[in-house]
């Protein structure tokens, strides 16, 4: 197979992945009375737990940008931060980990977030 192909596949790959977690999500959403900010909760929670659990690091090596990108992968980062965090500096690692493993992705939705706002004016409700 060409690099492209191999390319092409893991494309096509990661959007069948990610968005059968989104499907997933949306099921979720649709049979439960959990408000969206809980099963936000939920993911990110759930990304921690199997990333301590060594099972989502796995899945991310399959699976590229299709587990990594929605809120589940967010999670996994979070722990990877920590999990770097204490081996490094010790139990203050517990909390600065997780900032400084997500400092870049946080800053980058505001910028972009806030950018977008200038662009296009949004309104109150």
């Amino acid at each position: 197979m060409t690099e492209s192909g191999a390319n092409s596949m893991d494309y096509l790959k990661a959007f069948l992945i990610g968005g059968a977690i989104c499907a997933v999500v949306q099921i979720i959403m649709e049979k439960t009375k959990l408000m969206p900010g809980r099963i936000m909760v939920l993911l990110v929670c759930s990304g921690v737990a199997m990333g301590a659990l060594g099972l989502y690091g796995p899945f991310i090596e399959f699976a590229g940008a299709g587990a990594s990108v929605p809120l589940i992968g967010f999670g996994y980062s979070l722990w990877m931060g920590i999990k770097e965090a204490i081996t490094n500096e010790g139990f203050i690692g517990i909390f600065k980990g997780g900032f400084t493993a997500s400092a870049i992705g946080i800053s980058a939705s505001l910028l972009l977030g806030y950018l977008a706002s200038l662009i296009f004016n949004p309104k109150t409700k």
